[in-house]
């Protein structure tokens, strides 16, 4: 194993998850939804904590794994989770429940994200997560970048999409696209975005 792979797996294995989230990934694996790592999780709250963020929109709720990461830390935080599964909200809110976290901190928002998004207010939230259909993954962040304030921030796991974005041979249209994103954001100066290669990456962007 190289030293870049061993630096890798430590940060993986560092967080300590709560008992509920610890619940919430194993029932996300049972259930065939693959969750935040446990180093993308502790970085979600890290960027939480750091901000100062209250409000919070997520698309793609899965079972609350990174949502539970999302409240982890500020009891001040709201958060507007939106996925197409009612099955995966029904889960996620018995595990908020688990978690001691209040009702009147949550909106569940069940449908398809690029449905919603249009009808959401711009300028309204501090942070914005996307971790949902990959195919729309650019419709999203257009949403995303609208959504938050100035000054705000989207963060979007999986950016390097189990390794294929890193591999220049590799020419899937997801793949192609998440590409071409990245090398956007680094060329405008209307966003400060960052690359964390933790979990299967972690892109950072925040609005000027």
């Amino acid at each position: 194993m190289s030293q870049i792979e061993n630096n890798w797996k430590y940060a993986e294995d560092l967080p300590l998850e709560s008992p509920v989230i610890e619940k919430a990934r194993k029932l996300s694996i049972e259930l065939g939804v693959s969750p935040v790592s446990p180093a993308v999780g502790s970085a979600l709250s890290s960027v939480v904590a750091m901000t100062r963020a209250s409000t919070i929109a997520e698309i793609g709720t899965g079972l609350g794994v990174s949502g539970l990461w999302l409240l982890s830390r500020l009891d001040d935080v709201s958060l507007t989770t939106i996925d197409s599964e009612s099955e995966y909200h029904r889960h996620a809110r018995s595990l908020f429940t688990q978690a001691g976290i209040a009702p009147s901190r949550l909106r569940f928002i069940n449908g398809k994200a690029e449905d919603i998004l249009p009808r959401m207010n711009e300028n309204s939230y501090d942070l914005v997560v996307i971790d949902a259909n990959p195919d729309l993954l650019l419709e999203y962040v257009e949403h995303g970048l609208r959504l938050v304030r100035p000054g705000g921030t989207v963060l979007v796991p999986r950016i390097l999409h189990g390794g294929r974005v890193a591999d220049p041979a590799i020419r899937d249209s997801v793949s192609v696209d998440y590409r071409a994103l990245l090398h956007e954001l680094e060329a405008t100066d209307e966003v400060v975005s960052a690359l964390l290669p933790v979990g299967d990456g972690l892109l950072q962007i925040t609005r000027l």
